[in-house]
């Protein structure tokens, strides 16, 4: 280990050349013998400011025993700390930083410096605790320390631990929607996992349990998820247009593509729904639907793209969950757009999926995906105008015996007993005059 200049080549603990003796006496011990460390005076004064006073008294050398010794209480758990404080009095910073094995060691030796004036192993300390890695107790540690430091003394420890100002979380969510989207990046499977944490994080900055989300929703964010999810929908067309000629090359990467896209989708509606701007995913789903389907159900696929065509069904409940429950409003054409066409879709793929339940190699609708996508379609059915509820349903009884999921049975139910209270109160309707009117 280097010495430092002010010394003249002292070496810490040398019999041969110390004029004073530390001892360090354990304050809660349990009668252990105090040792006696060979010092320097002239080290300590430079070192320390607590020495420099004791050893400018007229009585410092005796420090109030004998034999030239200054006695030092320390509390018995950081006995290790104040040792190494005296060796480090004895090094350069670089030295010392070298020396340093830990966070733990760090804010040991800091609080001993503190406690006997040592400036320069004090701003030593702090320089590396400011540059070290942190696990969540070190930090809350060295959080609680730094508040009994004089300001300007924890202010570097401080700034990596206050907040960050408004306006830097939202450069920092912009800047990850637009890697987790992809709209900066590539879109190759090289940067799922990277894609994938930013997606966490994004979710984790706007929400978590209880905890209020960090990132205040203003235009600026609510255009960079708008453009987000344009480039997913333009990603997932790009993938459905190149599907053929990928598909009798490389069916697995080709199917991958797919997948990947509709994750992402599948994963921004989460965001959106947290910000109320599902009408942008619904509105956007709702303009590609036609498209995607006639591409997965194109007789080339039918006995392929099982992964594909199930996540499909998981997207889509997004949109008819939203619309079913009134979280989203559309006009009655499109709400009776998205039934017809999803519809259809959803029965045939689930009956599939079901003959294959024991065969591994395809993959299962959760039962309480298709629950709630049931609960939905039914509750859009019933909210649409009475007769697109009878064209669907006539539809649907006649191939009842063939699908059996979605079960409509109480849309149904409600259509038959909304349908006799609408001729009733035809039959019963009159004007002022008590003459029948048609309704």
């Amino acid at each position: 280990m280097e010495t430092v200049d002010a010394v003249d080549g002292y070496k810490f603990a040398d019999e041969s050349t110390s004029d004073v003796r530390v001892c360090f006496t354990r304050t809660g011990g349990r009668g252990e013998q105090p040792e006696r460390f060979p010092c320097h005076s002239s080290v300590l004064s430079a070192r320390s400011k607590y020495f420099a006073d004791l050893l400018g008294q007229s009585d410092a050398r005796s420090g109030g025993s004998n034999n030239n010794c200054i006695q030092v209480q320390c509390p018995r758990a950081e006995y290790d700390h104040y040792v190494k404080l005296l060796k480090f009095m004895y090094l350069s910073r670089e030295s010392i930083e070298d020396a340093i094995t830990s966070v733990k060691s760090a804010l040991g030796v800091l609080r001993a410096a503190i406690s006997l004036k040592s400036e320069f192993v004090a701003e030593t300390c702090i320089g590396y605790l400011e540059s070290a890695s942190w696990d969540e107790k070190e930090e809350e540690e060295i959080l609680q320390f730094a508040q009994t430091l004089a300001p300007e003394a924890a202010a570097p420890l401080l700034a990596r631990l206050q907040a960050p100002s408004a306006n830097a979380v939202k450069t920092v969510f912009i800047s990850a929607v637009r890697f987790a989207t992809s709209m900066e990046t590539s879109a190759a499977p090289l940067f799922d996992d990277l894609k994938t944490a930013a997606q966490e994080q994004i979710d984790f900055m706007l929400h978590d349990g209880d905890d209020p989300a960090i990132v205040m929703m203003d235009e600026d964010v609510r255009s960079v998820l708008r453009e987000g999810l344009t480039k997913l929908f333009s990603t997932l067309r790009t993938g459905l247009d190149l599907l053929a000629s990928e598909f009798d090359k490389l069916p697995e990467q080709a199917e991958q593509r797919i997948v990947r896209s509709l994750v992402d989708i599948d994963w921004i509606t989460t965001v959106l729904s947290k910000i109320e701007l599902m009408n942008e995913f619904v509105s956007g789903w709702l303009e590609i639907s036609d498209h995607v389907v006639s591409v997965v159900q194109d007789e080339k696929y039918s006995s392929g793209l099982w992964t594909v065509k199930t996540k499909l069904i998981e997207v889509t409940g997004k949109a008819l969950d939203a619309v079913g429950y009134g979280s989203v409003i559309l006009p009655s054409t499109s709400r009776t757009h998205l039934v017809k066409t999803w519809l259809p879709y959803i029965r045939t793929t689930k009956r599939f999926l079901d003959a294959k339940a024991k065969d591994e190699a395809f993959p299962q609708m959760d039962a309480g995906l298709c629950q709630n996508i049931e609960s939905a379609i039914v509750s859009l059915i019933l909210a649409l105008p009475s007769g697109d509820q009878s064209d669907i349903l006539s539809d649907w009884m006649q191939k009842a015996d063939k699908f059996r999921y979605p079960d409509l049975t109480e849309a149904f139910e409600m259509w038959c007993y909304r349908s006799k209270t609408a001729i009733r109160r035809l039959n019963g309707a009159t004007d002022k005059g008590c003459n029948p009117i048609s309704l």
